[in-house]
């Protein structure tokens, strides 16, 4: 089997949004959305089988020209070439939609799920809510409520305002609606956001303890990643789990926060640097060996369905993954405007749990008239 052609497929349509969409890491001087657009990668080979991925940006001509006429089940080689962090960016766009299109082959060509492929543990993976939104007490506890009753048993809360009291008070209104919650924060310290007043140590380790005495499981991004000794005496001092990782450019920007205990809860992302299956697969066996939990990042709209369809194949092999992202945040983000592209949407059951599809590759079918 040999790939003949790599083909970017944009979106042909706007996706709207139900009202002006204001993320919180864009706060405060980021401008509201008012749409998105899909855009996949397709990977198309000599025997008819085609790889599906999450896409941003171009396919450079390097990577096109390596790829046209090899074989796609030479993945680790194409990892080793690729994506082994030799170039740095020099801004070319991510290649962890080639890795996942091309698993995405192998297990087609296999007539098997890629969590079969790699040697399954679980057919259905723990999730939780992504929230995105600074809203205030009130409402985020409302909507706290709404998501617990719809299945999810643990959820994810934006820190991001001016003043951090304001955020402590927002994710205690929650914690009192909804006793039982798992609750991540992510504080987006490492998100570029103009105007924004940043942590630095001794906020961050203020908030540290208060989240921890509401029993706040983990703490996303409370220093940028590179503040290695600040993240360790956070990780140290603090039983709050401290994660962090999804812009990380490739698996080897891990290495020191491996080696040093920054984070206590590893977070890449499939597609924003070279990560992919193959990626997340080598980082979660580490990190299990080192004692670490393995959670990935997961991208939300257009890029969610796919994205989250190869984290949750690669997690269900892996015992120290405790909750996988699923974003969701009525009604800006929902199974109806992220996953209308795929043939069969990731439901939540009320075992707060989605399950692995067990079709072959990503185990999803793309419907590419859709986009």
């Amino acid at each position: 089997m040999k790939i003949t052609n790599i083909e970017v497929l944009e979106g042909k349509r706007d996706i709207s949004f139900p009202a002006p969409y204001y993320p919180a890491w864009t706060a405060p001087g980021g401008r509201p959305s008012s749409s998105f657009r899909v855009t996949l990668l397709r990977i198309s080979t000599d025997e008819g089988i085609c790889g599906y991925g999450p896409f941003w940006g171009r396919v450079d001509d390097f990577i096109r020209n390596y790829l046209i006429g090899s074989d796609p089940l030479l993945i680790e080689r194409f990892w080793f070439d690729c994506m082994n962090g030799r170039e740095g960016g020099l801004g070319r766009s991510s290649c962890g939609a080639i890795d996942i299109a091309l698993w995405d082959i192998a297990g087609k060509a296999a007539g098997l799920p890629i969590s079969k492929l790699l040697g399954a543990k679980d057919d259905r993976v723990p999730v939780y809510a992504a929230t995105s939104r600074l809203l205030d007490g009130d409402e985020l506890a409302e909507l706290a409520l709404e998501i617990q009753a719809q299945g999810f048993r643990a959820i994810k809360l934006r820190m991001h305002r001016q003043c951090f009291k304001d955020d402590l008070a927002a994710v205690g209104a929650v914690r009192e609606a909804c006793p039982d919650m798992f609750i991540i924060v992510d504080a987006n310290q490492n998100n570029r956001s103009v105007g924004y007043n940043y942590w630095d140590l001794p906020t961050a380790e203020l908030v540290a303890r208060e989240l921890q005495a509401m029993g706040v499981a983990i703490l996303e991004e409370p220093r940028g990643r590179y503040d290695m000794e600040g993240l360790s005496k956070l990780s140290e001092n603090n039983a709050i789990r401290i994660s962090g990782g999804e812009h990380s450019a490739n698996i080897h920007e891990f290495r020191e926060h491996l080696l040093r205990g920054t984070y206590g809860v590893i977070q890449p992302d499939p597609i924003i640097g070279d990560i992919g299956v193959t990626g997340m697969r080598k980082l979660g066996v580490i990190s299990e060996y080192l004692g670490r939990q393995f959670m990935p990042h997961v991208c939300g709209l257009g890029a969610f369905a796919l994205s989250f369809a190869a984290a949750v194949q690669v997690v269900s092999t892996l015992s120290n993954c405790p909750y996988l992202e699923f974003n969701h945040d009525p009604p800006f983000l929902t199974p109806d405007n992220q996953q209308f592209y795929i043939n069969e949407k990731f439901t939540v059951g009320s075992d707060g749990c989605v399950g692995v599809p067990q079709a072959p590759g990503l185990g999803v079918e793309v419907l590419e008239d859709a986009i």
